[in-house]
């Protein structure tokens, strides 16, 4: 059973009874909010492990809440809403949260994202050395193999490689990927990170036309997927 604790900030009482019985049913610990200012307030007094936020609140413009919490919450934030645009979508990245879902949602997936960001959050991903099938990276070393095969890499390519690993289930915007890897130099060269990512898929997976490790997120950027 888990013993993390959840807070869903939502104004949708089928919303948050739905929530209720999934994750109490899988070992969470879940809180409530009904609008920002219960959401804040919570969080501050009572900081859970994870928070689950909607974008349509009554009080406030949830971006505004996901700022906001920003300021001083580093644990993982996954946004659940209806608002399904590219930009928005964007925007929820850029300004902190770690995962974004659109309503309606599958159960299944919501909870395998909370799985991941709470395993990221505990220090997984800090490891030195990483597998994952026929995928293996050290990061120590820089080495990274395929089949127990070592791969060349051109730096860049393992420096694109490491950030997804690194960030693995959590999408990144191009404009992050291409500002952690390249600089902020190049955040509008997104055709130049697309050329990179086929490289890269073309080393690391089995068929690059059907990937399984680096996902696209279209319009939005790229995850790294572990299963």
């Amino acid at each position: 059973m888990n013993n993390a604790t959840i807070l869903v900030i939502d104004d949708e009482s089928q919303i948050r009874k739905l929530l209720e019985i999934t994750l109490d049913s899988n070992g969470y610990k879940t809180v409530f909010a009904s609008n920002a200012k219960e959401g804040l307030l919570f969080a501050a007094n009572h900081p859970p492990d994870l928070i689950i936020l909607d974008l349509g609140l009554p009080d406030d413009d949830g971006q505004n809440v996901l700022l906001h919490l920003r300021e001083w919450y580093l644990d993982p934030i996954i946004i659940l809403s209806v608002k399904s645009a590219e930009n928005e979508i964007v925007k929820s990245l850029d300004n902190g949260a770690n995962d974004y879902l659109t309503k309606p949602f599958r159960t299944q997936e919501l909870l395998a994202r909370i799985r991941t960001a709470l395993r990221n959050r505990n220090g997984i991903l800090n490891e030195p050395v990483m597998a994952f099938d026929t995928l293996t990276i050290d990061f120590s070393a820089r080495i990274v193999k395929v089949k127990e095969e070592i791969l060349k890499l051109t730096a860049t390519e393992y420096s694109l490689l490491s950030l997804l690993i690194k960030n693995e289930g959590r999408v990144l915007t191009h404009q992050y990927i291409l500002k952690e890897v390249w600089g902020p130099g190049y955040i509008d060269q997104t055709q130049y990170l697309r050329v990179f990512i086929a490289q890269l898929r073309k080393k690391i997976e089995n068929d690059p036309n059907h990937p399984r490790y680096i996902l696209t997120e279209s319009g939005v950027g790229y995850r790294f997927n572990s299963g």
